[in-house]
């Protein structure tokens, strides 16, 4: 075996090893959070402060989100069922797609970009000055102080922007099946009970809030494991952003998956 070949292989295993220590220290600090989230006194006001915070960089950028987005979502459908001649049923086809797909992604690709790229930053800063250090110097546990608050912060507003995203991207479906497309308003909302059911609006609340832990855990522990210098906060913030993007859409493949074999499909 060359020795090329031979450096390539121990690249690999280094970078496998690499990995599966980086998920272990992530699923530590998960515990951790879960742990510490009993340990009083909570630290309300940087949860409240948090979750303002996280709320005021991603309320607008999800709303014209969206628009657009029920409203592909209701055209594309209703063109489809119409093909099939099934127009009344585009309106509960359009609900279940945004209730159980789009509004849980939409809120937690909002909640990583921006509001996860901003905890990793500022976490990131306060431990290349030696600020985490300094904390447990003096016996504050930042996980605690620190970390609670702002996966606590996400997942709050997470599951909050998932119902404001439900709501307008039904709005923009409703507009544009409507206004564009000539459908009958009356057949879009009655056909909403033909085939949604309440557990759609369960899974989809119970994604937002996983998605939110995941968000926040890897965005606090990016934060908190930062390289030397300014670069390696800037590279902390580009890694956690594209682990929580991947770990999102693995998540919500085998919580789609869970679902649809628990909840029977309504009139099954």
């Amino acid at each position: 075996m060359s020795t090329a070949t031979t450096r390539g292989i121990d690249k690999i295993a280094h970078a496998g090893s690499s990995a599966f220590a980086e998920t272990g220290n992530m699923v530590q600090l998960a515990v951790d959070v879960a742990r510490q989230t009993f340990v009083r006194p909570f630290q309300w006001r940087e949860f409240i402060q948090q979750a303002w915070f996280i709320a005021s960089v991603t309320i607008l950028p999800t709303a014209l989100v969206a628009i657009p987005f029920g409203a592909i979502v209701s055209m594309q459908t209703g063109s489809l069922i119409k093909q099939l001649g099934a127009e009344a049923f585009t309106g509960a086809a359009s609900v279940l797609v945004v209730i159980q797909q789009g509004a849980p992604l939409v809120t937690s690709l909002l909640i990583a970009g921006a509001a996860g790229s901003a905890v990793a930053a500022d976490l990131g800063a306060r431990t290349i000055r030696e600020e985490i250090d300094a904390m447990r110097v003096l016996g504050i546990n930042p996980v605690q102080r620190l970390v609670v608050p702002r996966v606590l912060a996400m997942v709050l507003i997470a599951v909050l922007l998932n119902g404001l995203v439900s709501v307008i991207g039904i709005g923009g479906g409703y507009f544009f099946n409507v206004v564009v497309q000539q459908g009958t308003p009356g057949a879009y909302l009655a056909s909403f009970s033909a085939l949604a059911q309440l557990p759609d609006l369960w899974i989809a609340e119970i994604k937002a809030v996983i998605f939110g832990v995941l968000a926040g855990v890897v965005a606090c522990y990016k934060g908190l494991n930062p390289g030397s210098g300014p670069k390696g906060v800037g590279d902390a913030v580009n890694q956690s952003v594209v682990i929580t993007f991947l770990l999102l859409f693995f998540a919500n493949l085998i919580l789609t998956a869970v679902y649809l074999q628990i909840v029977p499909p309504k009139g099954s």
